[in-house]
């Protein structure tokens, strides 16, 4: 038997756990949908423990959101993983950090060649799903990882990246951030300028983390369907970083997809009230740490890890999925955990073992099977694919762009 058999036996044994709770017509439904289904999870920060803990995917954790025995039990066929590139790096080697962060992807495939292996495109993850391997890709969170080049965007393309945050909690040199002083009124002349190169390269535009009035530029600029790689719904829980009804709908009609956190504070306003105001001194310390960031590190893990838990239920995450759907349809809306890089997930969602549950509850409230497989990642994949087909066209059509930030935004720094 093949090495990589566990993961088909998991899904098995999924319909056998649930039977207590349910029928067993409908477990054997659910688990024969989460074995076609190509389940993509858009947000992963697993990589930092790779780079900064030297953890390894293959042994079981007691700890954390995910590793590749709890990706076998839930199913997990596609992460991204974040190369994410914090904004204490800005001036500081942030593309070395990102190759850093890349790196220990390659590292991971190259280990467990039977387990995993890098993917870059849509035909990648249908063939690792059928070879029963997990399909890695990766997308940079924080776009100051290029540090304003267009030539190192490539780069990061041709190494494997299909997804860039635009920003992260800062906002930087040509995009405002959801969580920090609007600079540009959303992107300037090179904010736009990337968004086509990124066009042109058929990298997914993300707009996780940043402001409405950018989510607009965004949407006005690109050539492909955009996504929010892991953001809720504001309609639910109000905070910055998830995204109101009307860029929900816009996102949506330019057919991108909204791939919903799972962060406690994302998905309910009572968790939101107690850890919102304690990321936003976090972030504040952040910036008044400017250019020596690493004094306040301390002081900031302190502060995450005295964030009050407030339990939210799983089905918490069903409401966000119901509410996307009820706005736009069932084609527009996906996972995007944000696992390994949220304070606190809801109970029954601990960690990536336990995917299958959302499969079962959405058939459970009437989902077809067919919408089901679009949620779990059909419809991340359907953006990709075209965003695939429209880099094709453009790369016919146009050069890689030369332009700078230097002429495009003159003042930058004044």
């Amino acid at each position: 038997m093949k090495r990589h058999a566990p993961f088909l036996v998991a899904l098995a044994l999924f319909g056998c756990h649930v039977s207590q709770t349910a029928g067993p017509g409908l477990d054997r439904q659910a688990a024969a949908v989460q074995r076609r289904a190509i389940v993509v999870d858009t947000h992963v920060d697993t990589t930092s423990r790779l780079l900064d803990e030297g953890f390894d995917l293959e042994a079981r954790a007691t700890t954390g959101h995910l590793d590749l025995p709890r990706m076998r039990e839930g199913g997990l066929g596609a992460p991204f993983f974040s190369i994410y590139v914090a904004a204490e790096w800005v001036g500081r080697g942030a593309s070395r950090r990102a190759l850093d962060m890349i790196d220990t992807v390659y590292e991971q495939c190259d280990r467990h060649p039977s387990e995993i292996a890098l993917a870059v495109s849509v035909a990648d993850a249908e063939r690792l799903h059928r070879e029963g391997r997990v399909a890695a890709f990766m997308g940079i969170e924080g776009g100051h990882a290029i540090e304003n080049s267009l030539r190192t965007l490539r780069e990061f393309h041709r190494l494997g990246v299909r997804y860039m945050t635009l920003t992260h909690v800062n906002t930087n040199d040509w995009a405002d951030s959801s969580t920090d002083d609007a600079r540009w009124g959303g992107l300037n002349a090179f904010g736009r300028e990337v968004v086509r190169e990124m066009n042109r390269l058929g990298m997914m535009v993300d707009v996780s983390h940043v402001s409405d009035d950018c989510i607009r530029d965004v949407l006005e600029t690109s050539e492909a369907p955009i996504i929010a790689s892991h953001s809720s719904c504001r309609a639910i829980s109000n905070i910055p970083r998830n995204l109101p009804d009307d860029l929900i709908r816009a996102i949506a009609a330019k057919g991108g997809v909204v791939q919903l956190n799972f962060g406690t504070l994302f998905l309910s306003q009572a968790a939101a009230g107690v850890a919102w105001p304690a990321i936003e001194k976090i972030n504040a310390l952040r910036k008044s740490a400017g250019s020596n960031p690493v004094t306040a590190n301390e002081e900031i893990e302190r502060m995450r890890k005295s964030i009050p838990t407030v339990h939210v239920p799983a089905e918490a995450l069903i409401d966000h999925i119901d509410h996307v759907v009820k706005l736009v349809g069932a084609d527009h809306v996906g996972l995007g955990s944000d696992f390994d890089g949220v304070p606190s997930v809801p109970d029954g969602l601990e960690d990536c073992s336990k995917l299958p549950w959302i499969t079962k509850r959405l058939l459970e409230k009437g989902y077809s099977e067919d919408d089901v497989i679009k949620i779990l990642g059909g419809n991340l994949l359907r953006v990709l694919g075209e965003c695939e087909r429209v880099a094709a066209r453009l790369q016919r059509e146009r050069p890689p762009s030369t332009a700078t930030i230097e002429k495009l935004v003159p003042d930058l720094h004044h």
